[in-house]
C-alpha cells in the first residue's frame, strides 16, 4: 500500500519536535475554469528538530503521534 506524501514549506518551529508545514494545492474550478490555490497546514513530527522556517520538505502519512499529529518528516530540500 502506498503512503500519502506531500511537499510543503515549514512555517513554524515553535513547538518541541513538531513543525507546522503549509502545503499549497492548485486546482481548476469545475464550472469557471479558474485556477484556485488552497493552503492547508499540517503538524509534522520532527524528532531531531533539524528543520528551520522556510525549508522545503517532504512529509509522509504515518500512525498518529498525538491528537492532531499524524505526519512525519521524510526529507529536507535546501
Amino acid at each position: 500500500m502506498l503512503k500519502k506524501r506531500r511537499l510543503g514549506t515549514v512555517v513554524s518551529t515553535k513547538l518541541d519536535k513538531t513543525v507546522i508545514v503549509a502545503v499549497r494545492t492548485r486546482y481548476s474550478h469545475p464550472l469557471y475554469s479558474k485556477v484556485i490555490s488552497r493552503t492547508k497546514r499540517y503538524l509534522v513530527h520532527d524528532s531531531k528538530n533539524i528543520s528551520v522556517v522556510g525549508d522545503k520538505i517532504s512529509i509522509e502519512l504515518t500512525r498518529p503521534q498525538s491528537l492532531n499529529k499524524c505526519w512525519i518528516l521524510k526529507k529536507i530540500y535546501k
